[in-house]
């Protein structure tokens, strides 16, 4: 006997194995064969990492990242009392350190010179007094960290551009870019300034350099 709506029950039954099969490569196992959690656990396959997630490359070993930006620089001489991965480490760190040192011992100067100018008198208010030692904490502050951080960024690249011409780090390129960086700071004041500037940052330089081979 032909049923009338026979065609979509044989559709059925020829489409039920193709989904078997897609469900069977989808999560590893036959789920037909599973009973209970017991023979889920024992089913050859079931964790396999590649089944879980193929592109998260879970079955391949550590990988380790080769950063060269943390590479110290090879230049001859650079790996003193402080390592260096180059000229933009020297020029960041070096302006950075020189502005908070002039910012606090410009503060602390005029922290003094505030104290010892404060208006003498009983009706003369704690806001005057306290205003006039933030007036001189803000003027020597700030006008010795901005020159202390000019004269670092100058020295740096000066530094660094001599120890790229020469191919190493030594005591005679910072002399030479302390001399050149006071020479520059003061190039608008005349010839007596810039050769006091230039001493002073030869003096600073030099010291610098005794105490990283006092300490290496």
């Amino acid at each position: 006997m032909v049923w009338p709506f026979g065609g979509n029950n044989n559709k059925e039954q020829e489409a039920a194995p193709e989904s078997s099969q897609q469900l069977q490569q989808t999560l590893g196992f036959d789920p037909s064969t599973i009973s209970d959690v017991s023979n889920i656990i024992k089913s050859p396959g079931v964790f396999d990492t590649n089944s879980l997630h193929p592109l998260a490359g879970l079955d391949k070993d550590l990988e380790y990242l080769d950063l060269e930006d943390e590479q110290l620089s090879p230049l001859e001489g650079s790996q003193g009392l402080i390592a260096s991965r180059g000229w933009s480490d020297d020029l960041c760190y070096g302006t950075g350190t020189a502005y908070l040192l002039g910012l606090g011992t410009g503060g602390l100067y005029g922290f003094r010179e505030g104290v010892a100018n404060l208006p003498k008198g009983a009706d003369v208010s704690g806001k005057l007094k306290l205003n006039t030692i933030l007036n001189h904490v803000t003027r020597r502050g700030p006008f010795l960290g901005n020159s202390a951080g000019v004269l670092a960024v100058t020295y740096n690249i000066i530094n660094s551009t001599l120890d790229s011409f020469r191919g190493k780090h030594d005591t005679y390129n910072s002399l030479a870019a302390g001399a050149l960086a006071g020479a520059i700071f003061k190039s608008s004041k005349g010839i007596k300034p810039m050769a006091i500037s230039s001493g002073l940052m030869v003096l600073a330089a030099g010291a610098w350099c005794g105490l990283k081979e006092l300490l290496s």
